[in-house]
């Protein structure tokens, strides 16, 4: 038996999937071993990102990015609590029958 799923479901899906999976992922992110202060480069490294999206976050206003030490460097834990702010997280509940 071949189960298929039209865009819109497979978006939901999508949607869930990220919803409750950002979180965990979050925080196993955080139990790693981590510099309180990450470079452009450790930062890059971390989120898996390019330089050109790279400059585009640090140039958001509401990205957390201290440019008073000379290169910039983003706070780990800021980081981490502006993406948890950041994500969407609109409550869906699995429990519906597919």
């Amino acid at each position: 038996m071949q189960i298929t799923f039209g865009s819109d479901e497979l978006s939901q899906l999508a949607t869930e999937l990220k919803n409750h999976l950002v979180p965990i992922l979050i925080e196993e992110l955080r139990a790693q071993d981590l510099p309180p202060l990450l470079t452009r480069k450790q930062f890059m490294e971390l989120t898996d990102i390019g330089p050109t999206k790279c400059n585009e976050l640090f140039n958001r206003a509401d990205f957390p990015v201290n440019r008073e030490l000379g290169h910039p460097k983003v706070p780990t834990k800021q980081f981490f609590e502006w993406v948890s702010k950041t994500t969407n997280r609109t409550e869906i509940s699995f429990n519906r029958a597919i």
